[in-house]
């Protein structure tokens, strides 16, 4: 519930004990309550939480309603809350035990439609939900990082003139990466790396695909398409070719070699043509980076109603980050349609808990620096805000990071914080188009699928008008929430559709592809 106690402040939730500052707040500055007024006692940023009455020093602190932290010393009425007087520390989270039943979606004839590509091979061999894709482009890919600047290379020889008789074709792509070598043949990080280039290779998005490899790697692109049932789209006259460098006679030969066998796939990959499609063919992932105070309030809570509206129509919405639902993974967990479902959820919490014991950090380490100055003060409290965009339905699944997702309705894939990381795992496990809301601002692009970035507050989004496609914070000027909500699914379908993100407008993308690594290279 958001309250406006006064022009100056809201009030998310009625047993917070802060409120949060609309507008820079001087010291001295009144604030009206419903049984008196707090005087704020220093200046306070917009975004940032001021005292609305004293808090002892170890007592729970709450925004949303739920709890964001503890103080870490007594706190009067009018200060700043922030990272000078309040921290994490332990503290219980309950486990649901009631296991609410699965959305029941639109029947077919009342579903919206996009326009998109219907694919045959995109669930073939596989447990994938999506065979439709919202974008065309032909894929370079490097088995190992040895054939990278080779991949580059083929790419950028295919310039928008040279692939202006290929209409059809959003471009041609090279999505490099850092691995391929030096890993133990079917260890974590083989299983990871081969799964994310699967999940690319069988993409909607990709109509055809050049693999790259240098000869001796550990990945053989032999073994990726054995491992992944690949072989029908490889066999000859199929949509995916591939070349050696150290069989083609070296790196300038595999380069025009590549380029031939691109121009060869070129027509294959045109002839693909955009048809009706219920929208009940998305699958979109939801991401958030450069939170501020405000993404909580706006733009998260917007892709939250937009991820309903794609359940109810019978599609997928995958939420993901796993160490940012930290602090709020019960509230996720007491969504689950059932326990193997809360349990598996609830696992990978505590996977992240002992991953950042071994690597020497702290779950609290994120928010950034960024997040804090935007009046984030801890994960808890980035967790709630983060929470919204996964909306309202209950959980359906628990997947891997790039495993390819099955199920439809809202699906949590395990994933890292970090924004591009998590987005590569979303893609690759077939989500065909992402909504990414931010506050402080990001120029995050994305390929194969369209990336649709929505700003939390209009300061930003007036500074960086290149770079974000949907202003949320028209929402603190008045617009009713659903009313923006609605606003912004017809967005989606327009993007769905081929209308350009922001971010395709500049050509951006290319350098968003990276695979999660969980290190031990030798």
């Amino acid at each position: 519930m958001i309250r406006a106690l006064d022009a100056a402040t809201i009030r998310l939730h009625p047993d917070d004990e802060v409120v949060i500052a609309r507008t820079p707040l001087a010291a001295g500055a009144r604030l009206r309550l419903d049984d008196g007024e707090v005087v704020v006692s220093q200046a306070v940023p917009a975004g940032h939480k001021v005292a609305l009455r004293a808090i002892a020093a170890g007592a729970p602190v709450h925004r949303y309603g739920q709890v964001i932290g503890f103080a870490t010393q007594p706190i009067q009425p009018g200060e700043h809350v922030h990272t000078h007087n309040l921290s994490t520390a332990a503290f219980p989270r309950p486990a649901s035990t009631d296991f609410p039943s699965p959305v029941v979606p639109l029947p077919l004839a009342e579903r919206r439609t996009f326009l998109g590509y219907a694919r045959p091979w995109s669930s073939a061999g596989t447990r994938a939900l999506n065979s439709v894709g919202t974008r065309n482009y032909l894929a370079v890919i490097p088995s190992v990082n040895c054939a990278a600047d080779v991949c580059v290379e083929i790419a950028r020889y295919f310039t928008p003139d040279r692939l202006a008789a290929f209409p059809h074709v959003d471009g041609v792509a090279a999505f490099v990466h850092q691995s391929g070598c030096t890993l133990r043949i079917g260890s974590p990080n083989y299983r990871l790396l081969q799964r994310t280039l699967a999940g690319i290779i069988r993409h909607p998005n990709v109509g055809g695909v050049l693999l790259v490899g240098l000869g001796c790697e550990c990945n053989q692109i032999a073994a990726l398409i054995e491992n992944h049932d690949l072989a029908a789209d490889a066999a000859p006259g199929g949509r995916i070719r591939s070349l050696i460098i150290q069989e083609e006679g070296g790196s300038r030969r595999t380069v025009a070699a590549g380029i031939a066998a691109v121009e060869a796939l070129l027509p294959q990959v045109d002839a693909a043509r955009r048809t009706a499609q219920p929208l009940s063919e998305i699958t979109l992932a939801l991401q958030c980076g450069g939170s501020d105070g405000w993404s909580g309030v706006t733009a998260n809570p917007l892709l939250g109603l937009v991820a309903d509206e794609v359940v109810r129509q019978g599609g997928c919405a995958v939420l993901s980050e796993t160490p940012e639902i930290y602090g709020a993974e019960h509230l996720l967990a007491g969504r689950a349609i059932n326990a193997a479902v809360r349990d598996r959820l609830l696992e990978k919490v505590r996977w992240w808990e002992g991953h950042a014991r071994h690597f020497e950090m702290e779950l609290d380490n994120n928010p950034t620096p960024g997040n804090k100055a935007g009046g984030i003060t801890t994960i808890y409290e980035k967790s709630l805000g983060a929470l919204a965009k996964g909306g309202h339905t209950p959980l359906t699944a628990v997947t891997e990071y790039a495993e390819p997702v099955a199920a439809r309705g809202l699906v949590f894939m395990d994933t890292p914080g970090y924004d591009p990381v998590s987005l590569t795992g979303q893609v690759a496990g077939g989500c065909n188009l992402a909504l990414f809301s931010t506050g402080r601002g990001s120029g995050l692009g994305g390929k194969p699928a369209p990336v649709i970035k929505v700003c939390s507050n209009s300061a930003t989004y007036g500074a960086m008008p290149d770079d974000i496609d949907f202003n949320a914070g028209v929402v603190l000027e008045g617009t009713d929430l659903h009313a923006a909500a609605a606003d912004l699914l017809e967005l989606v379908i327009r993007v769905a559709s081929g209308a350009p993100t922001q971010s395709e407008r500049q050509g951006f993308g290319d350098t968003a592809f990276i695979p999660w690594s969980l290190g031990g290279t030798l």
